[in-house]
């Protein structure tokens, strides 16, 4: 039998992250203050970007000043005969203090030295973008999943492999998805740190207490833990001194760090009988190339370094301003479809969800999900951050509709108010929603509760029992 060969072509299509994607989406994500330290240390790195109110002044001497500052640092960068120029610009442009470091930026500095690929990169920054407050990576891989463009065709092996190399990296336990997974990566990571430092079974009573019976412990009851255990009272006792060693908010440090205070990038104001938003003038950086230089690029030969340099700063302008025309968009179909919010207050906020919002403009409901996520709203009532204006309907005993976003705020509110060794059940929270005239059955709370990242009573009483050494 004869075997034949033949050439067969096929042809498919894939979307690459490409560099300029890559910015587009993260200047998105971005919040105010991360955004100027990101156009801040752009200044520092790139002498063809500047802030366009630097050097706008009619005077005479501030433009021949502006001229001689342009001529030294062209010296500077090698395009000049003129000597001794670099090492005095190179001081000029050095900033006088080191920019206060973000978890984030600890993050991704370390991501930087490993070896992974573009595309692994690009995935473990937007697990990195998704951290809470404490570190703890609230969103389940596979809603992150559903929520990227399908012409990406990340796989859940991709998305995997991205959170290891995440939980890899310092503080240890960041990236964990639930309390009892952060203090089981802190316990290897301590394990391999220092092997003939921890006893075996002491090692591994305390793993498998975070990984199954923070419950128990939460309680207090230890006689009913070594039980469950099958360990003796000094293994147990050395496994929960242990396990008191841990960081449970493996973000603390820098959390400790974030100001209590924000700035609303959207304003919005009634004009006429239309509620309008417009984007707060102060969180806008104004930024352009210089003329100087990009003209003489046109005209003299210039090392492909500069040219990379005009490039990337002609897309950073652009990923700036898409970041806020996006935000625009975004925020004025809000005001649209929140008219009673903006009237009455929190109490008529009406049900509205992110795929109402994309098919209105036209945008993936991930891309709805990062112009609303850190950004905030001025409103008659306060500053409110664009996300709380999302939430499902909710049906109450009186027939009146309410928003599932209200709920969840309520819950916020009697959670952070609640004792830290008497946490509040979701039966009780119920119970206590009913009061203030919000009947929602018990199952319905403990949904809200999870979709607001809040923990359930028995593991936030462990928490606040592991932060609080016997």
């Amino acid at each position: 039998m004869q075997s034949r060969q033949s050439l067969e072509l096929r042809q498919h299509q894939q979307l690459a992250l490409t560099p300029q994607l890559q910015q587009s989406i993260r200047f998105l994500q971005l919040s105010t203050q991360e955004l100027e330290l990101e156009v801040a240390q752009a200044l520092v790195d790139n002498p063809l970007l500047e802030r366009e109110e630097e050097y706008d002044t009619d005077a005479a001497d501030a433009v021949a000043a502006r001229e001689r500052e342009q001529e030294d640092r062209w010296s500077s960068l090698g395009l000049s005969n003129r000597a001794g120029g670099g090492s005095q610009d190179d001081e000029a442009v050095r900033p006088e203090a080191a920019l206060a470091e973000t978890l984030q930026d600890h993050l991704q500095g370390q991501l930087r030295l490993t070896r992974a690929q573009p595309r692994d990169c690009a995935l473990v920054t937007l697990l990195i973008d998704e951290l809470d407050d404490n570190g703890y990576l609230p969103t389940t891989l596979d809603e992150i999943l559903t929520c990227l463009p399908p012409e990406l065709d990340v796989q859940p092996d991709e998305l995997h492999a991205a959170l290891r190399l995440l939980q890899s990296f310092d503080p240890p336990g960041v990236g964990a998805t639930s309390l009892g997974e952060c203090l089981q990566l802190q316990l290897r990571l301590r394990l391999a740190a220092k092997p003939d430092g921890l006893a075996p079974q002491v090692h591994a009573t305390a793993m498998d207490i975070a990984g199954k019976h923070l419950d128990i412990l939460a309680s207090g009851n230890l006689n009913r833990l070594r039980e469950a255990l099958g360990c003796s009272q000094e293994t147990l006792r050395a496994a929960h001194g242990l396990l008191l060693t841990l960081e449970p908010r493996p973000a603390r440090n820098w959390a400790a760090a974030t100001a209590d205070y924000v700035t609303p990038d959207v304003v919005v104001r009634k004009s006429g009988k239309r509620w309008r938003a417009s984007i707060n003038p102060a969180v806008m950086p104004r930024l352009r190339v210089n003329a100087i230089y990009e003209s003489l690029l046109d005209t003299a030969p210039a090392s492909a370094a500069m040219q990379a340099q005009l490039q990337q700063a002609h897309g950073l302008i652009k990923s700036m301003n898409q970041r806020f025309v996006t935000i625009l968009r975004v925020a004025q179909a809000i005001v649209d479809r929140q008219t009673g919010f903006f009237e009455q207050g929190v109490g008529a906020m009406g049900p509205l969800l992110l795929r109402d919002i994309a098919q209105e403009l036209g945008l993936h409901e991930s891309t709805v999900s990062r112009a609303t996520k850190q950004k905030y709203a001025q409103t008659p009532w306060g500053v409110f951050e664009l996300k709380r204006f999302f939430g499902t309907a909710l049906q109450t005993d009186d027939g009146e509709t309410t928003s599932a976003t209200a709920v969840r705020s309520l819950m916020l509110k009697l959670v952070q108010e609640e004792s830290p060794a008497k946490p509040l059940s979701d039966s009780q929270i119920a119970s206590r929603l009913a009061e203030q005239g919000v009947n929602i059955a018990r199952r319905t709370v403990a949904k809200y509760r999870e979709a607001a990242g809040i923990e359930p009573a028995i593991l936030r009483k462990a928490r606040a029992a592991l932060e609080q050494p016997q």
